[in-house]
């Protein structure tokens, strides 16, 4: 199974020095399983543009491992995205998630500053610029961006951006498989034949995840929320708990025809192997 599926990870740029020194020790535990890729977030505004390109390369450097940045287009202009994709095509990046990034809080509804209003449009300028060069990435999200306004506008965004040339779709991530067996099939009916994969967030702490959630719009269903309240001052517990969760999450997506796992590891590594092994994916030699 493991050899015809896409297994990848998350990382994002380290926000200080103590971070930085430890990054190194994780990212070679988890690229010891082999992944497909490491993705490696972007800041929105360009806030941790250097960051990103300073980790892919010491990523890809020190692990062999293919690296794809994240992109994002949202209060930029065409001249600083074709700068930075030329600072990415020079590093030797084959892979770019390509995203419009979140919105400013002074933004009016769901319009875009900057020379690029959605997601779609960047793929485009990326083909338009570089062809076939970069496989292109794109975000979706099976219970709806917490930003769009409908759930069918947040629909037609990703399906234009299908159509604009992506390769792969990672969603964001969520608790309910009938949500990602859904939106697949919403996509087949709409002609997107491209992979989707789910996005997996381990559970480590309920206050954090609560957090995200709440900012992403990644429901929590009730009976985990309840659980990991209860747990929430054991820790142990917690673990056990959330690893048992995810791992069946995780079995019922791949048997029912996902095409692989995503994994946000928050810049953790243990978690998301817990992960791996109850999956019974390829071990390192």
């Amino acid at each position: 199974m493991a050899d015809t599926l896409s297994f990848s990870f998350e990382l994002f740029p380290p926000r200080s020095p103590e971070a930085a020194a430890k990054l190194p020790a994780i990212v070679k535990k988890l690229a010891a399983v082999q992944p497909a890729y490491f993705s490696v977030t972007y800041g929105a505004g360009g806030s941790t543009q250097e960051g990103t390109y300073e980790t892919l390369v010491r990523v890809a450097e020190d692990t062999g491992v293919e690296v794809a940045p994240h992109l994002t287009c949202v209060a930029s202009t065409r001249a600083r995205v074709a700068a930075v994709l030329g600072q990415y095509q020079d590093a030797g990046v084959k892979r770019i998630v390509a995203l419009r990034g979140d919105l400013p809080a002074t933004a009016r509804g769901s319009e875009a500053p900057g020379e690029f209003r959605f997601g779609n449009e960047l793929v485009e300028f990326i083909r338009e610029k570089h062809g076939a060069r970069f496989r292109i990435e794109v975000a979706c999200y099976p219970e709806m961006h917490p930003q769009s306004q409908r759930p069918e506008d947040d629909f037609a965004n990703f399906v234009r951006k299908a159509q604009a040339g992506a390769d792969t779709a990672i969603t964001q991530y969520f608790f309910n498989a009938d949500a990602y067996f859904d939106f697949v099939e919403r996509s087949r009916r709409a002609g997107v034949a491209i992979p989707i994969v789910p996005g997996i967030m381990p559970i480590t702490n309920y206050a954090q995840l609560a957090r995200f959630s709440d900012a992403c719009g990644a429901e929590i269903p009730r009976w985990i929320r309840l659980r990991l309240e209860r747990l929430a001052d054991d820790r142990a517990a917690l673990l056990e708990f959330g690893l048992e969760a995810v791992t069946r999450l995780c079995e019922t997506l791949l048997r029912g025809g996902a095409p692989g796992l995503h994994f946000y590891t928050l810049n953790q590594s243990e978690p998301a192997l817990r992960l791996w092994r109850n999956l019974g994916l390829p071990q390192p030699l």
